[in-house]
């Protein structure tokens, strides 16, 4: 995993160095033009041999500043460069001035206010390092309006992020034009030392974008992660990213059962899949299926009497309970080798679904050997429709307890949190928004259980604020994941994980984070049915 920094996390991790004396702010600025330069080059390899033109886009900060770099560095390898400048070079800081200065000496600047139908005549590779991580309010109109008609052309590279994004939400902070067009949209965003919240969340990486992180020398003073999410400080925010989290899981593979001693399946964990009447039984089977795949010794689908026909016509290796009411579902779990449960998949939303959602809060099954009697109920993976049933019932949202994982998309996620969700879908107008870390980490306090808001921007909390973000963007986009009953098979890999052993957060971001990889294996045409039968590849290519 890959720890996210806020804008101001970052800020202070560059003050924190050139404090140290092992590095100057001007030299940081030169490490980074460097960087976005060389990342044009891996970019782009053909741009290297000849001489190509360039028009970079400076602002009045440290982000132009960067873009001063760039622009001199394009200069000497022989690039024909014209630089376009927002702001007054008088009121600059320190460094970026100085840079300022070094481009005057070598090249030409035009005013930024120049009229945008003269901008139809600026070829070459657009370079944009007008606004960075510091931006907190909405762009004037005419630097506005500037950018626009450069995004029309198409912009190559953003220095740090696009310039108008929240470096910590990713939304824009200013409005759309009306043929739709963000301000800009580049094919590569090049940022330094960590990747920002926003380059991961909302509306930024829906930008076809490739992301480079450039490593500019201070990678000293990054803090160490924050192994007490509820000490003091802000808790760690990670990307679940492939290398790292590949790692993770292959420190795991005990688990799974790599190098582990015979043991009987029970061992392995027994997971409790709801499943609604007949003919809505296939979410709860998809579910199953995740499970088993995923390493659950056992699955048991328990269903209404009438569903058995259908259910036992359509499984073989998972088992099958009648599970009429809440009063019967209490004497299933009285088996206390029953170490995991989900909750939803196709359950309806009646009286009976509120009762087996009560009961599978609260029942307390006989403990497991050497332990006190009155021990936790079995984690729950509270899945969809069980989200409606806690939106209508208070006293059951309040059993809620920290073995949970709810599992919301944006529209249950409204349901259950309706306020949370509101302040989340308001315009944005000053940065740092708020984010959808912001808001999970709230759903997830107010809960007392683990979120995971799911979306192409997966978030999952836990009541502690500890945060994960799984990014299906950039090398890591699956569209095709988004197929009806993709979700169904998640909750079926986050009980299994639940079953072996894994942490409520964990069994969250393993199983997500598995999840897009099963995606991104078997590639476009995927439905849900194949995902659970693609672990086993994924599992081999990590040499689990």
């Amino acid at each position: 995993m890959t720890e996210l920094l806020t804008a101001a996390q970052m800020r202070a991790i560059e003050q924190a160095a050139i404090a140290s004396g092992e590095v100057t702010g001007l030299e940081l600025m030169e490490r980074a033009g460097r960087g976005v330069v060389e990342a044009i080059f891996e970019e782009w390899p053909e741009l290297k041999a000849t001489s190509h033109r360039a028009v970079v886009l400076c602002g009045p900060g440290n982000n132009g500043g960067d873009g001063f770099v760039v622009a001199r560095l394009l200069k000497e390898w022989g690039w024909e460069v014209e630089v376009f400048l927002y702001g007054d070079p008088e009121k600059m800081p320190p460094d970026a001035r100085v840079n300022y200065e070094r481009w005057v000496g070598m090249g030409t600047i035009t005013p930024h206010d120049r009229s945008a139908s003269d901008y139809s005549g600026c070829d070459g590779l657009v370079i944009d390092a007008v606004f960075g991580t510091g931006l907190t309010r909405p762009l004037s109109g005419d630097v506005e309006k500037f950018l626009r008609a450069m995004a029309r052309r198409g912009v190559g590279v953003s220095v740090d992020l696009p310039s108008g994004f929240c470096a910590d939400s990713g939304k824009y902070l200013s409005e759309e034009d009306p043929d739709g067009h963000h301000c800009p949209e580049p094919q590569l965003i090049v940022t330094f030392q960590r990747s920002r919240l926003g380059h991961m969340l909302d509306q930024l990486p829906c930008i076809d974008a490739r992301l480079k992180v450039v490593d500019i020398g201070i990678e000293g003073f990054v803090p160490k992660r924050r192994r007490n999410p509820g000490g003091p400080g802000d808790p760690e925010i990670v990307a679940l990213t492939s290398r790292t989290t590949s790692r993770r899981v292959h420190e795991k593979s005990v688990i799974f059962g790599a190098s582990r001693p015979a043991q009987h399946k029970y061992s392995h964990g027994h997971a409790l899949i709801l499943s609604g009447p007949s003919g809505r039984g296939g979410a709860a089977r998809l579910a199953a299926r995740g499970a088993l795949r995923i390493g659950a010794g056992v699955v048991t689908v328990g269903c209404p009497l009438d569903a058995i026909p259908e259910n036992v016509a359509r499984l073989d290796a998972v088992m099958l309970r009648g599970v009429a009411d809440g009063a019967a579902l209490a004497g299933v779990l009285e088996d206390g080798r029953i170490n995991a449960l989900c909750v939803g998949p196709g359950l309806g939303v009646g009286a009976r679904e509120a009762g087996l959602v009560g009961v599978a809060l609260e029942s307390r099954g006989p403990p497991p050997p050497n332990q006190r009697p009155g021990g936790p109920p079995p984690p729950n993976v509270n899945h969809p429709p069980a989200h409606t049933i806690l939106s209508q019932h208070p006293d059951l949202f309040a059993a809620l307890h920290p073995g949970c994982v709810l599992t919301p998309h944006a529209g249950e996620f409204a349901r259950l949190f309706p306020d949370i969700a509101e302040k989340l879908a308001a315009p944005a107008t000053k940065g740092p928004a708020y984010s959808k870390v912001d808001a999970t980490r709230e759903a997830a306090a107010r809960a007392g259980c683990v979120v995971l808001y799911k979306g192409p921007d997966t978030v999952i909390a836990d009541p502690m604020g500890r945060c994960a973000i799984n990014s299906a963007h950039y090398d890591r986009a699956a569209p095709w994941l988004a197929t009806a009953g993709s979700g169904d098979v998640l909750a079926g890999f986050i009980t299994g994980l639940l079953a072996r052993g894994f942490s409520p957060f964990d069994a969250a971001c393993t199983g997500a984070w598995l999840h897009v990889e099963c995606a991104l294996s078997f590639g476009p045409g995927l439905i849900a049915e194949d995902l659970p039968e693609e672990l086993p590849k994924v599992f081999r290519a990590l040499g689990v």
